[in-house]
């Protein structure tokens, strides 16, 4: 039997909406079929937090892991996706349901992803929360906005929790469509050396 699998992630492409002065993502062909090279091959220019990410500890902590450097069981297992739409502008314990056991935790947020328009409203966590998560025993909090934090944040709150409770983070997931509920989560991070965060090609698979 096939399982269903619900592909979470941003398409990289020129236009993709990134942080206020980050790098805008850009490709350019520097070979090219056409010109008489037996293949295209492509140059990239684009954020370590580009689309769907995984932040590194380096991205918070200066003496933080890089993310070629963390281990990988975090991002790949069994996960619940919670529907966390109508919290408000901080995700609070509350707000979660029961977690039963669940390892892995993915927000939703949006009612529509905004594939091509920056907002800076979306919904952030509550430092409380990632500490209630890291009690229940999760290793790995997600979520559909850019940011654990609020748009402008410089205490990191959220981020800083996850540090001290060694979890890891997923950021610009498209959970549009994915019904809350118990998934297979795969989303590995690219091996950058020394990278502060990478993008991931994350993916839902149905359990059996």
């Amino acid at each position: 039997m096939t399982r269903r699998v619900w592909d979470i992630s941003q398409v990289l492409r020129p236009g993709l909406p990134v942080w206020p002065g980050d790098t805008a993502f850009a490709q350019r062909r520097t070979w090219t079929i056409a010109d008489g090279t037996p293949v295209n091959v492509s140059a990239l220019t684009f954020s370590t937090h580009s689309g769907a990410h995984a932040d590194a500890p380096l991205h918070y902590q200066a003496d933080g892991a890089a993310i070629d450097a963390v281990a990988l069981d975090p991002y790949l297992g069994e996960c619940l996706v919670i529907d966390a739409r109508g919290a408000g502008d901080l995700i609070q314990p509350h707000n979660l349901p029961e977690l039963g056991g669940a390892r892995r935790v993915l927000l939703r947020t949006w009612d529509r992803f905004p594939h091509d328009t920056w907002r800076s409203d979306w919904t952030a966590i509550a430092a409380g929360t990632i500490a209630a998560l890291a009690a229940a025993g999760v290793i790995l909090i997600g979520i559909d906005g850019p940011s654990l934090d609020p748009q402008e944040s410089k205490a990191m709150d959220a981020h800083l929790a996850v540090a001290a409770a060694g979890m890891r983070i997923l950021e610009g997931l498209v959970l549009d469509g994915v019904p809350a509920g118990r998934y297979e989560l795969i989303a590995l991070p690219l091996a950058i050396a020394g990278a502060d965060a990478a993008p991931v090609r994350a993916v839902l698979r149905e359990l059996t």
